[in-house]
C-alpha cells in the first residue's frame, strides 16, 4: 500500500538557524555553555536600585517619586512610594537591541502628585548608549548625581547599574521587558508575561478499601437496609454497590482509588447511607472524616494492616444535637506508591515512573530544547485597528513545565530560551504549544494556535535538531496552519547501557501488572489527575490557564469521533499492508508470473527442507539484511502530525460532530442524520467483526461435535494423516507439500479447494444471534 504523503506546506522544514554551538563543536564560555541551542540576543539592562535625599526645587518637600526609563519610543516606569525622600526600587529594565532607534538613554525621577504649580519632574540622567559596558553578568551599581530640565545639578542622587549582555544574563528572567510598554504594562502586570517554570504537583493513588460494618443503627428498623458506602475526596466522590448482607453489619470488601497531591491536606470522608429509593440519595447512618497525613505509603503489593474506625450519627435530641460512637467500619486506607499516575495519554506521555520516589531509576540522558522562535504566525486579536498576536510558549516534559516570556505584537516572535529536563525513559514524549496571551487585553481564555510533539526514542543521542514545525489546529471550518516555531532539540545520553537496558523492562511501573486496574478506571483517574493537576497551576502566580494545561495533557483524547475512527481504521489497512503484500508476492511465485524467481524459489526450498536446521538462521539473515538495507533511508527528521493519516480534510459536518459539546448541544434533526451516518459505518464494522468471529468459531468447531458428520470426517482425517506423517519422512512430505503449493498455473483449477470448502461449512454461532 502507498504511503500517505504530507502536504509540502504541512511538512517538517530543516533550518540552520546561528546558535551557539553545532553538534561536535567544543566550547567553553558560559554563553555557549548555557544558550547553545538558541540564536544569542543583546540586550541593554538597565537596573534602578534605589534614590536618596530627594526634594523639590531645593525645598525639604516629602515626594511620591518613581523612575521613568526612556529609550527612543519605548518608556517604562518603576513603582511608586509614597512621601519618600530615600526610595528602594530594585527593578530591572530591559531593551531588545534589535528595537533601540536612539542613541541616549533617559532616566528621570518624577514624583507622582505633583502639584499643578510644580513640574513633575524631580531630575534625570541622561548617558550616551555608545558609553555603555558590555558585559555576561549584572555590573555593580553606582551613583549618578542628577539634573534638572535646563541642565542644572538639583540635590539627590540616584544608583543605577547599566550595561549590555545577552539572555544568558543572570537579571534576563526577572527584568521588565520593552515589549511591555507596546501595551501600556507597568512592572506589576509585566510579571504576567514572564518566563517561568512551574512543577506539577506530586501525584499518589489513594486506595480505600471498604471490607465491613459493625452495629449500624438506621432510622427505619421495619425493613432490611440497602447499605452502601459513599467517599469523597475533594470534588471526586465514588460509592460502593449496596451490600448483599441485609442485616447491622453490612459486608462490601470493595476497592476504591482516588488521585490525592501532596502535601495530603484535604481529609477523606466515608458516610454509610441507607438506600431508600431512585428519588433520594439515601439516609446517612454514620460518617466518619480520616486526615491523610498520617496514612501509609505502600511501595509494592504486600498487605497493609486493616483499621477499625469509629462512625459519628448525629441526632436530635430535646433540641439537642448528641454524637453517638457505638457504630464502627472496617477500612484499609493506604497510599499507592508503586504506581505512576497517569494526567497524559498513555501513547504519548512523557513520563513513566511511580509515583514513590524511592522506586525511581536513575536518569539515562538529558533533554534540551532551544525555543527560537515562531514565523507566520495568524493574528489572533486586534489592536490599534490591526490584527495581532501576544504570543508564547509552553513545554512540559514529566513534571516540569516552563512557559516562555509573552513577546507581545508580534507575527515573527523571537524567544531564544533554552531549558533542560532530566530523561528517565526515552520512550516519552514532549509537549511543546504555542498560544496567543488573551490576558493582556482582559480577554478569559488564551487562544490556542499550536502544538508539537517529539518522541525522544526517535532521535540519535548527541545530535542538534534544528527544524521548523508547522502548527496545525483543526477546526471548525477545518484544517488550519497557523504557522511555523523554531525548535533546536538535543537529547544526551548519560550512559548507554542504562538507556539499552530500559527497553527490556515494562513501560509501566511493575504494580500496574501486578494489580491492573481496570479501563474505566484509568480513565476516571486520569480526568481526576489532569483537574488536579490544572486547578494547582492555575493557583501559580503568574497562573497557567486551565486552558492551556487542558490542550497540552490531551484533555479529550478519549472521545469518540467519526474521523479518528476512520483514521485507526486506515492505520490498520496500512499495518496489513506488509501481509497483503507478501500474499501477492507469493501468488505470483505460485502462478509463475516470473520462472526464473519461480525456480529459484525451488531450490531454496529444497535445501531448506532437506536441511531443516538452516532455516532459523536463514531467517535471522534475511532480517539482518533487511535492517541494513533500510538504514540507508532511515528517517532523518523527527516524526510530526500527518494530515493525510489524520484525516484532516473531512467534511464539515463530521468536524462540527467532533468538536460538539458532551451531551450534544444540537437540534434533534442534526443528531438524527449523524445517528443515522454513525450507524451506517457501524454496521460495516459490525460485519467485520462478525466475520472475524465466525471464522474463530468454526475453528473452534472442528473438534466440538456441533456438527458430528464434520467433526467425524476430521477425526478421520487426522488419525490417517497421524500414521502417514510417522511412517514417511519429514523431508518428503515437506517437499510434495510445497511441490503441490508451487505446482504449475495448468495444473490448477478455478474453484476453492477441498479444505477451504470443508472450513467454510462448519457451524458458527452466527445462528444462535437474533
Amino acid at each position: 500500500m502507498q504511503k500517505l504523503q504530507q502536504p509540502l506546506d504541512f511538512s517538517l522544514k530543516e533550518t540552520f538557524p546561528k546558535i551557539g554551538t553545532r553538534a561536535g563543536e567544543i566550547t567553553r564560555d558560559k554563553l555557549s555553555c548555557t544558550y547553545d541551542l538558541v540564536e544569542h540576543m543583546q540586550y541593554l539592562y538597565v537596573h534602578v536600585v534605589k534614590a536618596k535625599n530627594l526634594s523639590v526645587y531645593d525645598d525639604v518637600c516629602t515626594i511620591d517619586p518613581y523612575v521613568e526609563v526612556k529609550l527612543g519610543n519605548y518608556k517604562g516606569s518603576t513603582k511608586w512610594f509614597q512621601n519618600e525622600s530615600n526610595p528602594q526600587w530594585n527593578q530591572i529594565f530591559a531593551f531588545s537591541k534589535d528595537s533601540i532607534q536612539a542613541s541616549v538613554l533617559e532616566l528621570a525621577v518624577k514624583d507622582h502628585d505633583a502639584v499643578v504649580d510644580y513640574d513633575d519632574m524631580v531630575g534625570k540622567v541622561v548617558l550616551d548608549l555608545n558609553e555603555i559596558p558590555k558585559h555576561d553578568s549584572p555590573l555593580a551599581p553606582q551613583w549618578y548625581m542628577m539634573k534638572n530640565q535646563r541642565g542644572h545639578r538639583v540635590n539627590g542622587e540616584i544608583m543605577l547599574a547599566i550595561w549590555m549582555g545577552t539572555q544568558a544574563d543572570e537579571a534576563f528572567p526577572q527584568a521588565w521587558h520593552s515589549d511591555a510598554a507596546m501595551v501600556g504594562l507597568g512592572p506589576k502586570a509585566a510579571a504576567n508575561i514572564r518566563s517561568k517554570v512551574y512543577l506539577s504537583p506530586s501525584l499518589w493513588y489513594l486506595r480505600v478499601n471498604v471490607i465491613e460494618a459493625q452495629d449500624l443503627v438506621p432510622k427505619n428498623i421495619t425493613r432490611y437496609p440497602e447499605l452502601f458506602v459513599k467517599v469523597d475526596l475533594g470534588n471526586q466522590s465514588l460509592k460502593t454497590r449496596i451490600s448483599q448482607r441485609k442485616t447491622m453489619n453490612p459486608f462490601w470488601n470493595e476497592d476504591l482509588m482516588f488521585v490525592s497531591s501532596e502535601p495530603f491536606e484535604e481529609p477523606l470522608y466515608l458516610t454509610v447511607q441507607d438506600w431508600v429509593g431512585p428519588e433520594s440519595e439515601g439516609e446517612i447512618v454514620g460518617r466518619c472524616v480520616i486526615p491523610l497525613q498520617n496514612v501509609q505509603k505502600r511501595l509494592d503489593d504486600k498487605p497493609v494492616s486493616t483499621r477499625w474506625f469509629n462512625l459519628e450519627k448525629h441526632e436530635a435530641f430535646e433540641g439537642e444535637i448528641t454524637t453517638r460512637f457505638s457504630s464502627k467500619i472496617h477500612l484499609r486506607v493506604c497510599f499507592e506508591g508503586g504506581y505512576h499516575v497517569l494526567d497524559e495519554s498513555a501513547h504519548c506521555s512523557s513520563d513513566h515512573r511511580p509515583a514513590a520516589k524511592q522506586l525511581w531509576s536513575p536518569k539515562i540522558g538529558i533533554l534540551e530544547v532551544g525555543i527560537i522562535s515562531a514565523q507566520k504566525l495568524m493574528p489572533m486579536k486586534r489592536r490599534n485597528g490591526q490584527g495581532t498576536t501576544d504570543a508564547y510558549c509552553v513545554a512540559k516534559y514529566g513534571n516540569k513545565w516552563i512557559h516562555t516570556r509573552t513577546i507581545v505584537d508580534s507575527l515573527s516572535p523571537k524567544w531564544n530560551e533554552q531549558y533542560t529536563w532530566d530523561v528517565y525513559d526515552p520512550c516519552t514524549v514532549i509537549t511543546i504549544g504555542v498560544f496567543d496571551n488573551a490576558h493582556l487585553q482582559g480577554g478569559s481564555r488564551d487562544s490556542i494556535i499550536g502544538k508539537v510533539r517529539i518522541r525522544l526514542s526517535t532521535l540519535e543521542a548527541g545530535k542538534v535538531y534544528t527544524h521548523s514545525y508547522p502548527l496545525l489546529v483543526l477546526q471548525y471550518s477545518g484544517l488550519k496552519k497557523m504557522g511555523e516555531v523554531q525548535l533546536a532539540v538535543r537529547f544526551t545520553s548519560l550512559s548507554v547501557v542504562n538507556m539499552l537496558s530500559m527497553y527490556s523492562q515494562p513501560l509501566l511501573p511493575k504494580m500496574h501488572h501486578i494489580h491492573p486496574l481496570s479501563e474505566i478506571q484509568k480513565h476516571w483517574l486520569r480526568y481526576q489527575a489532569m483537574q488536579i493537576v490544572s486547578m494547582r497551576l492555575s493557583r501559580a502566580e503568574p497562573p497557567l490557564r486551565e486552558e492551556v494545561v487542558k490542550y497540552m495533557l490531551d484533555v479529550d483524547s478519549h472521545m469518540w469521533g467519526m474521523r479518528r475512527t476512520k483514521a485507526n481504521y486506515f492505520r490498520i489497512v496500512e499495518v496489513l499492508g506488509g501481509l497483503t503484500t507478501i500474499g501477492r508476492w507469493l501468488d505470483n511465485i505460485c502462478n509463475w508470473k516470473s520462472p526464473l524467481k519461480t525456480i529459484l524459489i525451488h531450490i531454496v526450498f529444497i535445501i531448506l527442507v532437506l536441511h531443516p536446521g538452516f532455516i532459523p538462521p536463514t531467517i535471522c539473515m534475511y532480517l539482518v539484511w533487511i535492517g541494513v538495507r533500510n538504514y540507508r533511508w532511515r528517517p532523518r527528521h523527527p516524526p510530526h502530525m500527518n494530515t493525510p493519516l489524520s484525516l484532516a480534510g473531512v467534511t464539515l459536518d463530521e468536524l462540527e460532530e467532533e468538536f460538539d459539546t458532551f451531551p450534544t448541544s444540537r437540534s434533534p434533526q442534526v443528531v438524527k442524520r449523524r445517528y443515522d451516518r454513525l450507524r451506517s459505518v457501524s454496521g460495516r464494522v459490525q460485519i467485520f467483526l462478525g466475520d472475524l468471529a465466525t471464522q474463530g468459531e468454526r475453528f473452534h468447531n472442528l473438534l466440538s461435535w456441533r456438527d458430528p458428520r464434520a467433526t467425524t470426517l476430521f477425526v478421520t482425517f487426522c488419525s490417517i494423516a497421524a500414521f502417514v506423517l510417522y511412517v514417511t519422512p519429514f523431508q518428503a512430505v515437506s517437499l510434495l507439500s510445497g511441490f503441490y503449493v508451487l505446482r504449475h498455473p495448468r495444473f490448477r483449477q478455478k474453484l476453492p479447494s477441498l479444505p477451504l470448502n470443508f472450513f467454510k461449512r462448519l457451524p458458527a454461532r452466527v445462528d444462535d444471534i437474533m
